[in-house]
Order: structure tokens, then sequence, then C-alpha cells
């Protein structure tokens, strides 16, 4: 690598924190993240990809920036630095972390005065010259013509850092947060109930970076429904595929089973047995695709289908462990993080969902199991649930950026 190349930096420092906890499972953890990487990358340029102890270094062919940011959507990476590698000598490291000062200084406030300092890691313990030491050596050579600069130890503006590692040295002046969490796909597969809410794609999120592949399921009540309510959650989904390498969307159609739940009579029931339908026939399509667990954006307490009683009652009839990511969010937390992944202004959006299709004037609050069974009672639940399945249509997405 160039030390006077002046085009900015040459790689992305990449670390990670979880994985490193997972013992003889780590490489696999690793090895997941590293195919993510190249996956996250496509788009933006090829890259060669360099593992090392509890960091990654990504060599992209071309826009290392780009890349740094798209790598901000990759769970399992806790931060990241566009850096510069250079041989592990004094001498080579000293313009180097003088171009890249310069760089970071160019992006701040001109005239200001900037507190400043050096931070050495000496990994490879072979370098001639001891951290704190080689901290004064390099702030020695590279201070004079940069008066706005004011050295501090503590906590300074800016922290221009300098790793020193056996296969090379990385200078870099700045860290940008990753997601954290573990590799998408390395606890394996769920299957999502998605709507057009808040809550659901942010529930979404959480199993991602929890480690799950999610696929992803919704019902459509056509014709009572128009098509800019399945649209919404196309383009939902479209954006949670920035966060894992692919997303599959299954589309059910809903209206017939709706249909033969209003003709029951249990009006009061209504949203909690249509959701209960809607926990069989994602049961039946997890199964065909291999899916271990089914998740839900259901916060407890929140609307009156939420209740423990009512929670209780839509749980009984999956097939599949529950699992529910904001079960213990208040609103404004899952707004807030629908936000921060992109989501919130397609949730916004207003647009009814097959769950406002004859929604019951009193619904029930305190739901029993029971109950639910005895309306039930008159339904063919395994044909709606292959009624419903057999006219799926499932899609495939992936993030446009």
């Amino acid at each position: 690598m160039n030390a006077a190349d002046d085009s900015g930096p040459e790689l992305v420092l990449v670390r990670y924190g979880e994985l490193a906890l997972k013992g003889g499972n780590r490489s696999a953890f690793e090895r997941r993240l590293l195919d993510n990487i190249r996956t996250a990358l496509r788009h933006v340029s090829d890259v060669r990809l360099e593992r090392q102890q509890g960091r990654i270094a990504v060599i992209p062919a071309r826009r290392v920036e780009a890349a740094a940011r798209r790598l901000q959507d990759v769970f399992g990476i806790v931060s990241i630095s566009p850096a510069r590698g250079v041989r592990s000598d004094p001498q080579a490291i000293v313009p180097v972390a003088r171009l890249t000062l310069e760089e970071a200084l160019a992006e701040l406030p001109v005239g200001e005065r900037v507190t400043f300092r050096v931070a050495t890691n000496r990994a490879d313990k072979s370098f001639p010259i001891h951290s704190a030491d080689f901290d004064r050596y390099v702030a020695e050579r590279i201070l004079d013509g940069f008066p706005q600069l004011e050295v501090r130890l503590k906590d300074p503006e800016l922290a221009l850092e300098i790793d020193i590692r056996p296969e090379r040295t990385y200078v870099f002046a700045r860290r940008l947060a990753g997601p954290g969490g573990l590799p998408v796909g390395t606890l394996g597969k769920v299957l999502c109930l998605i709507s057009g809410g808040f809550d659901s794609p942010v529930a979404a999120w959480l199993a991602m970076k929890r480690g799950c592949e999610v696929c992803f399921v919704t019902f459509h009540s056509h014709p009572f429904i128009g098509e800019g309510a399945r649209k919404k959650v196309v383009d939902i989904v479209r954006v949670l595929a920035r966060y894992q390498p692919r997303c599959t969307l299954t589309v059910v159609p809903f209206a017939q089973a709706q249909l033969a739940i209003k003709a029951v009579g249990q009006e009061g029931y209504r949203t909690v047995l249509y959701r209960r339908m809607m926990q069989r026939i994602a049961s039946a399509l997890a199964g065909r695709q291999g899916a271990r667990a089914l998740v839900t954006g259901e916060s407890l307490g929140q609307v009156a289908s939420q209740t423990l009683e009512n929670l209780t009652c839509i749980g009984a009839a999956a097939g599949l462990p529950l699992l529910r990511p904001l079960i213990a969010f208040d609103k404004q937390e899952t707004i807030a993080l629908a936000r921060r992944i992109g989501t919130h202004d397609l949730s916004a959006l207003q647009e009814p969902d097959c769950c406002t299709l004859f929604m019951p004037s009193r619904p029930v609050i305190r739901g029993r199991v029971e109950a639910c069974e005895q309306a039930e009672a008159g339904l063919d639940l395994a044909g709606l649930v292959e009624a419903a399945l057999s006219t799926a249509e499932e899609l495939v997405l992936e993030s446009e950026v």
C-alpha cells in the first residue's frame, strides 16, 4: 500500500465485539460475517477481506467511503474506520499520520480550536517503540503547521489513532458506529408476520440483530383493501433488505378467512380470531420454508388485542415458538427505532390493513382460549389455511442501495 497516496482512505477497518465471545463456534460466526459483508458490498465495489484477531480489513477496489457507510448496516459489526494501511515502520507511519490528520481537519470548521491527541494501540509487541512513547513521537513530527490544535489526552474532539499490527499498521481518525448484534443467519431462520404499521418492521429488525434470517408473510384482503396496502408492505420489506442478504415476502390472500370468521357471529372476538388464523397460516408457511419460529410486533397492552389474555389466545394457535421482540416497548420507543432503521416514513403512510376489515365495535379485552375454540368449531380451519396458501404470492426483494 502506498504511504504517499493522497486520494483518501484505502481500506475499511471493521471491528466486532460479541462474536469474540463465541468460543469454539467463533470461526463459524466470523465466516458468516465475511459472507454478509461481501453481499452488502456487492453493488458498491469488489472487495478483498482479511480476517484478523478481533477485526476484519475490508479492502475495496473503489468507493471506500461508500463501502464504510454501507457496512454500518451489517449486523455483527460494532464499529468501522476508513483507514490507511502502511508498513509498521516509524518513519513510514509519520507521513501517513500527517495526511490523515489533514483530511480530518478539512472536515471541521475553519479557524476553530480543536482538541486533539494521538492514540497508539501496539498490538504487535515486536514494534520497537511503546504506545505512549510513540504517541509523543508522532505528535512531535506532525503538529507543526496546525496552530488550531490543542493537545488534550482525555476526551479530545479529534483522535488520530494508530493501530500497529503484525500484518501492517492502520492509521485513521474516525470511528463510525455499526449496529452490533450477531451476523444474520447464525441463529437460523424465522418468519415475521408483517403489516404496514410501525411495530412489525422494528420487530423484524431486532430479530435480524440477534442473528436470525427473517422471512416475511403479510395478509392482504383484496378486494376489500386496495393495492396501496400491499405496496406499502413491499416497500417496507425492501428497506429491511438493507440489513440481510435478501428478503422473501409471501403475500397471503386473507379475505376468505375473514368472511368465514365474520360468519361465526362472535363479533367481540373477531380481531383475536383473525390473528389466530394468521398464526395457523404462518405456522404452515414456516414449516414449508424451514423457519423455526414466528416473530410478531405485538407489545403488551398497546391495543385491545394485546392484553395478556388476548395474547395468550393468539399464541395458543401458533404451531411454533412465538417471538415478540417489542413485548415491553412503548410506542415512542418503537417509533424512535423505526426512524433509525428507515421504515418510519413508509409506516406513517395512511393505508388500511386487513385487521381493520369488519372491526368489532366492542372488542373483547380479556379473551379466553376456550371461547375462541368454541367460535372456531364450525370452521374448516385446515381448509382455510390451505386455500390461503395455495394462492399466496412469493416475492424476493433486495435493497435498492
